[in-house]
């Protein structure tokens, strides 16, 4: 493998980490003479066959995806893509340790060092659940310690596509991450949302606290059983100097019930705040309160002699812009934009995947064809529904969500809450919430919308959709386990299995993803028999 170069451009040199979803190799960039990371992956070793080539689809996007967050404590995405069977993704080069082996070199961990790393990790969660993404693996080897004390957040994406509905569980039957780890939502292949990752992080700031895991065990089942049934011991048990606000947050954090965590990273980051450190000097390289001591110093803590300050001058006077073409105007004086210019670019953008210019131009022509056109225009609700699309296909489910909502409630009035179209546009809604980990809401959208596309009292159906009615049971089961509720979330995928089994046959890849999620169950009750 060494001395592969992987697209044409991306030389391998050495091996430094390798896990059950792939590979990373320091490697050499031979366009543009600089060192990077490659991480190799092989759909086909890590999902089942079925799920390989939706794997690959989905790899592509959510790295588009998640290239797109910018942020100092996420490692920068150069490029993606599919090298023969391996998928690869080419990282920034981060210098450093990670946090586990920077764990290893400095136990017992200093407290406010562990508020540092926890401070700097809440502000990575904050920027990319906003997307949303969530990172579904986040532990202490997914970390980096660079030398200037910073923390640049590793794999962020990767586990997401892995973890995909269609992949939540392996062959075997079991989720897909670290256990240590691990949610117990996520362990019992619920849906997943922010709240995962915060759990994740409780058990990240319990292991720097205490110098192990909340939980441990033989055997991955029995850590996952302990995440869902025990209580973790609190961290001043092991170090009683751990101040009491500090301990309440990591149990916070490690509740059963994701609505009992802390409401995002924010909370947790304001509740970390009042224990950073406010004065002082960093004690060397790798210390992670550098960043909150000494906030955009230069590195290392000394100037050079013979560079003296830059004496005050007047700042130049900006460029003057090139001129640009001026739009026509009309009788009224306001520029009139060419609505069906900007309609058929939205269209070659989309055509050639530059999903992310199609969105920018969306919505800088929908105010401008409402001002045209009127808001209740055809074209203008040709546009907003185009834009609502679109921003679903680029992950920006926040944004969507209210465009989805105007659509569906404008729909309604005209054509009735059971309109065909009505139900498309709750149902994308009801999608966008589940993507943004508002776990509660999107379980409510999707019963409420349940009953519109099922037989009731012996009538039809109002709109005859199997695959759907398939789908939605398919979330509600798993937003049932998410929310905690094993026994419901267990009932309802019995039902689906049964009747999907009568749909589509034994062999259909429903019935196959849901006899896997419950003997995954079932492996728990059998082994287990007193839990829960």
């Amino acid at each position: 493998m060494n001395g592969r170069v992987v697209a044409g451009r991306y030389e391998l040199s050495a091996l430094i980490g390798q896990g059950g979803m792939g590979q990373v190799w320091t490697a050499y960039d031979g366009r543009l003479d600089r060192r990077v990371a490659v991480k190799l992956l092989r759909p086909d070793h890590m999902a089942a066959a079925d799920a390989a080539d939706e794997m690959r689809r989905r790899f592509v996007r959510e790295c588009r995806v998640t290239a797109q967050v910018a942020h100092p404590g996420l490692v920068t995405v150069h490029d993606a893509g599919s090298d023969g069977d391996d998928l690869y993704l080419v990282m920034q080069y981060v210098d450093g340790a990670d946090l586990a082996d920077h764990l290893a070199e400095h136990e017992p961990y200093p407290w406010p060092w562990a508020v540092a790393v926890a401070a700097q990790l809440c502000a990575v969660l904050a920027a990319v659940h906003a997307v949303p993404i969530v990172h579904r693996d986040l532990k202490p080897r997914n970390v980096m310690v660079k030398p200037d004390g910073t923390l640049t957040v590793l794999d962020l994406g990767v586990a997401s596509v892995i973890d995909a509905d269609t992949t939540r569980l392996t062959h075997t039957g079991s989720p897909i991450g670290s256990p240590a780890y691990m949610a117990p939502e996520q362990a019992m292949g619920g849906a997943v949302g922010p709240y995962t990752d915060l759990y994740a992080l409780g058990a990240l700031l319990h292991e720097l606290l205490s110098g192990s895991v909340p939980f441990a065990g033989s055997t991955a089942l029995g850590v996952l059983h302990r995440h869902l049934y025990e209580a973790p011991v609190p961290v001043r048990n092991l170090r009683p100097e751990v101040p009491e606000p500090l301990e309440a947050l990591v149990l916070r954090l490690l509740a059963k019930d994701p609505q009992h965590r802390p409401s995002g990273a924010q909370e947790v980051y304001e509740s970390l705040a009042p224990l950073l450190p406010t004065r002082g000097a960093p004690v060397g390289p790798l210390d992670p309160m550098r960043p909150f001591l000494r906030p955009y110093a230069p590195w290392p803590d000394r100037v050079d002699p013979r560079i003296a300050p830059a004496a005050p001058s007047t700042p130049p006077a900006p460029p003057t812009p090139s001129p640009s073409p001026t739009p026509p105007v009309a009788p009224g004086g306001t520029p009139t934009p060419d609505v069906a210019a900007a309609v058929d670019e939205v269209k070659r953008l989309l055509g050639e995947g530059g999903i992310t210019q199609a969105v920018d131009l969306l919505g800088r022509i929908l105010p401008a064809a409402a001002a045209e056109h009127g808001e209740r225009s055809a074209v203008v609700r040709i546009l907003r529904k185009q834009y609502a699309a679109t921003l679903m296909d680029d992950g920006q489910y926040r944004r969507a969500l209210p465009e989805l909502r105007r659509l569906a409630d404008d729909r309604a009035a005209e054509a009735g809450p059971a309109d065909p179209q009505t139900l498309q546009y709750r149902y994308d809604a009801a999608q966008c919430l589940d993507q943004l980990g508002e776990a509660a809401a999107a379980l409510a959208e999707y019963r409420a919308l349940l009953p519109h596309y099922e037989s009731r009292d012996g009538r039809p159906p109002e709109v005859a959709d199997p695959d759907r009615s398939f789908g939605i049971r398919h979330r509600i089961g798993h937003l049932l386990l998410a929310l905690g509720d094993h026994t419901a979330g267990s009932r309802q995928f019995q039902s689906l299995l049964y009747d999907a089994e009568r749909a589509y046959g034994p062999y259909h890849p429903l019935p196959a993803e849901l006899r896997r999620a419950l003997a995954h169950q079932q492996q728990f009750r059998r082994q287990f028999p007193t839990g829960g």
